[in-house]
């Protein structure tokens, strides 16, 4: 499983790099996944989760949910509600430290003529 976006493969003895791609981006840290949410910025998604919270006083869960900004590459196309793998990385702006590295599941498929 790569978890590396951006990633410039070069031609076997030759190390450098397309100058004219972006720097790709190094992935550290955690790996979530969740659920597309909005994808009204420019290369940016929210990314929402929902989880469960044990509560000892009455002893049930609750349900709650975080929402995660996170970096969208240029060979990435995403809509409301995919689900999506996104990994921590370098802080990219003042609330973007993740990016998305993979889509698992895809809301509708384009095509379908029925």
């Amino acid at each position: 499983m790569a978890l590396k976006p951006n990633v410039i493969k070069t031609d076997g003895g030759s190390s450098k790099q397309n100058t004219n791609s972006p720097k790709p981006l190094s992935v550290r840290g955690s790996v979530l996944e969740g659920t597309v949410a909005s994808t009204s910025m420019d290369k940016t998604v929210i990314v929402e989760r929902e989880y469960v919270v044990f509560i000892p006083k009455y002893e049930r869960y609750m349900k709650r949910r975080s929402r995660v900004p996170a970096h969208v590459p240029q060979d990435i196309e995403l809509e409301v509600g995919d689900q999506v793998k996104i990994a921590e990385t370098r802080p990219i702006s003042k609330t973007k430290s993740h990016v998305v590295v993979e889509v698992t599941k895809r809301v509708s498929d384009k095509g379908d003529g029925a």
